[in-house]
């Protein structure tokens, strides 16, 4: 079978697809990648024929997919290819099989799914029985079970890289390449879909770590093929399994010996200081860590993130003293949050010693405790399909005071350099009461961009560039809608 992969936008290695497409290739099928932002992705699909088109769908995007997909199935009517859609928002809005040019919806793991997919289209026809599959024939909605989690990462093929690169340049020229060593998570923040997955996967272990002599390999193969001065893993589970970790950090810097970043977690570093000693001998350079909220009833009740705010600044501190810097990510204007609370997010970030603090947009997304707490008790304005792809533009909550809204949203823009310059907080207080418009969006989005990047390549990841890679850089920065 022949399966075209359609993004509508690349910012970095999209992990799912690259690892469906070697576990497509290691059953004999033909992949192919479509980037819709700088090609045409319907003229793709013409020119590759593919038997199946799938696409990975997140909350705010799938309206797009819908349309891309309904031009696709008109450009092809000949011989419609079978439309898959898989990912975070198929995964809890399976109902959408129902769109009219949808023909299976893939709900949670996609590894196995879509082989079984491809070959039962090479047998000759669907079967209509697929683990993991909703799928629409000849007008009826068969809905099958999940099949259990892939619990040896080890068992799968390494990413298919290939498909990526070869079609983005930027992601294959960079020397800063996206790695992923987990899957899974045993937290239940209400504004992640985590404790949503394991309500589908019910009795399932609630993460799983790849071996690392795995991902060692992977690594050692990128840096003879791409460039590569460091890693970036984008799991959640790093620093969890102290056993891991320790393998960890006694073989990575002997048979790989690159600089890495990682997720870490504020409890589990106060809890365990050791953690990072281990991730400082296995070279790390740089971990991320969710603040989240200053508020101690919106962090631990709304939120349900069990620590403290002395956790935070304590665990910013060990990992400030090691040499290691910290990105941090922080929610603005969540349900029953103020300005004031938003501001004082701020400041702990500051106390933290935050190299570069990350603020978001509340975003209700579906399938979340927090995004269904928003839509019960009517903080939302609209539904779930007025949810942006990306979480820096527009919040759609409701605020109790409605000039509040336009100034969180100016705050996203500016958080960052009141974390790193806090004297300038009585400036970023008058700077954010300014009306939107498009002389002020326009200039608050650079001030956001320009600082962005310099802190981005000055301390989160300071790599080695040549002048055009710097320019090819400072391109995709600009590109990424954010």
């Amino acid at each position: 079978m022949r399966v075209l992969f359609i993004e509508k936008q690349i910012d970095y290695e999209p992990q799912g697809i690259m690892q469906l497409s070697s576990c497509l290739k290691q059953a004999g099928h033909e992949t192919f990648l479509a980037i819709a932002a700088q090609e045409d992705a319907v003229q793709i699909a013409r020119e590759v024929e593919p038997d199946i088109v799938a696409y990975s769908v997140m909350t705010g995007s799938h309206q797009y997919y819908f349309d891309l997909n309904r031009q696709v199935k008109h450009a092809l009517k000949d011989k419609a290819p079978f439309s898959v859609f898989g990912g975070p928002h198929p995964t809890f809005f399976p109902e959408m099989v129902s769109e009219p040019g949808v023909d299976g919806i893939c709900v949670g793991e996609g590894d196995e799914a879509l082989v079984d997919l491809a070959n039962s289209l090479a047998n000759g026809g669907v079967k209509p029985d697929l683990p993991n599959w909703w799928l629409k024939l000849e007008d009826e909605i068969l809905r099958n079970p999940v099949r259990p989690l892939v619990q040896d990462l080890g068992d799968l093929p390494l990413p298919d890289r290939g498909l990526v690169y070869a079609k983005h340049d930027y992601s294959r020229v960079t020397p800063i390449k996206h790695f992923i060593g987990s899957r899974g998570c045993p937290y239940n923040c209400t504004y992640c879909f985590n404790h949503a997955y394991y309500q589908i996967y019910s009795r399932e272990k609630r993460g799983n770590q790849r071996p690392v002599d795995q991902i060692v390999q992977e690594a050692q193969w990128v840096r003879t093929q791409w460039p590569l001065q460091q890693v970036v893993f984008i799991d959640d589970l790093f620093i969890i399994y102290d056993d891991w970790l320790e393998e960890f950090a006694d073989k990575w810097p002997k048979e790989v010996g690159l600089p890495f970043f990682a997720n870490v977690r504020a409890n589990l570093i106060v809890k365990g200081p050791h953690k990072v000693e281990l991730l400082k001998r296995a070279g790390c350079s740089t971990v991320s860590m969710g603040v989240e909220a200053a508020n101690d009833r919106i962090r631990v009740q709304l939120l349900k993130r069990r620590m403290t705010r002395e956790d935070m600044i304590k665990a910013g501190n060990l990992i400030r003293d090691a040499g290691i810097h910290i990105t941090s990510t922080n929610i603005l204007g969540l349900p029953s949050s103020t300005l004031e609370d938003d501001l004082d997010t701020m400041r702990l970030n500051g106390q933290a010693r935050i190299s570069y603090s990350h603020a978001f947009l509340f975003q209700p997304y579906p399938g979340t405790e927090l995004g269904k707490f928003a839509e019960d008790q009517d903080y939302m304005v609209g539904n779930f399909d007025d949810i942006s792809e990306i979480a820096w533009e527009r919040s759609i909550m409701v605020f109790e005071n409605p000039e509040e809204k336009s100034q969180v949203e100016h705050l996203q823009r500016l958080f960052a350099i009141g974390v790193e310059w806090p004297r300038l907080e009585p400036l970023i207080r008058r700077l954010i009461k300014a009306p939107h418009n498009f002389v002020t969006d326009t200039l608050y989005w650079w001030m956001h961009k320009l600082f962005k990047g310099y802190m981005i390549k000055s301390r989160i990841h300071p790599v080695k560039m040549s002048a055009r890679d710097l320019f090819t850089a400072a391109k995709q920065l600009m590109a990424i809608r954010s």
